[in-house]
């Protein structure tokens, strides 16, 4: 049978393909635009949208396990609620949902408490799934790597509660390794919630530490300027999400992402590896 990625051509759901790949899994990407579509031999790709319930039908023929993630955009709730009821319409079974940690918690962050919507969702209508909960993307760092260098700052206000910054290639292999878990089970499996963090917890002067080592120069927080992140964030996307991203950041000061007891210890045990940290990601980026 075949694992259906939606959310494919995006920088978690074109690692998710690559994992299930490797692996030996049979594939199909839901796209909108087929010209991005550039995955491994072998995976089949349809032209869909998740708020055309008829190009979903079509995407759902044959489909076995759903592996959703949705973009934060203004409709995000509606999407998902739509693809999931048209996933229970025909049938599937196996279903893996990239959500976000502390979606129960950030209750006035938009895109969180969409997230959390569809978790009860997921809930109440008793649909097999796993939840994956992720915090901060270590990756969304790499647009500030010319401030950082330029100006010797670390400007995104992440606050001194810290955040347990996760790698995205880490999501990507724990999505997979679920997906194939319940892919190859021969009865659907009960609901379960994966934390997906990083090694470390690190505040804004953690981080502005690293950069300090990694680069060999003086690197600064200058602080928690959630107003000042908000104006800068207007230059690239709407208003609305920048001003999403603000409240975000607002609550990364007044209670961080911290990870439960032993989910570090648990995600090292499914990976078998130590997770990839920031320290590995800025040392990276830099060298690059």
């Amino acid at each position: 049978m075949t694992i259906l990625v939606i959310g494919a051509t995006g920088t978690v759901g074109s690692q998710v393909i690559e994992q299930l790949t490797k692996r030996g899994a049979d594939v199909r990407a839901l796209v909108r635009d087929t010209t991005k579509a550039n995955f491994p031999v072998g995976v089949d790709i349809v032209q869909g949208d998740l708020l055309d319930v008829d190009s979903l039908r079509s995407a759902f023929a044959g489909v076995s396990t759903l592996f959703l993630l949705n973009a934060v955009v203004a409709d995000e709730y509606t999407q998902a609620l739509i693809t999931l009821n048209i996933a229970q319409e025909v049938g599937i079974e196996r279903i893996v949902y990239l959500s976000v940690i502390h979606a129960d918690r950030y209750l006035n962050v938009p895109h969180f408490a969409g997230k959390y919507g569809v978790e009860r969702m997921i809930e109440q209508m008793g649909l097999n799934a796993t939840i994956l909960r992720p915090a901060y993307y270590i990756s969304n760092d790499i647009t500030i790597k010319d401030v950082v260098t330029g100006y010797g700052i670390y400007p995104m206000p992440i606050g001194d509660k810290g955040l347990a910054m996760v790698d995205t290639q880490d999501i990507a292999e724990v999505a997979a390794l679920e997906l194939i878990r319940r892919e190859e089970s021969s009865v659907p499996q009960p609901l379960n919630r994966i934390n997906l963090v990083g090694p470390d917890t690190l505040t804004g002067q953690d981080v502005a530490e690293i950069w300090t080592q990694v680069l060999g120069t003086p690197i600064t927080y200058p602080g928690d300027d959630t107003a000042g992140f908000e104006q800068n964030l207007r230059q690239f996307m709407p208003n609305w999400m920048a001003y999403d991203m603000r409240l975000m950041s607002e609550r990364f000061l007044t209670e961080g992402m911290i990870p439960d007891v032993g989910d570090v210890e648990r995600l090292t045990s499914l990976l078998g590896r130590p997770l990839r940290s920031y320290r590995d990601f800025a040392d990276k980026l830099v060298s690059a």
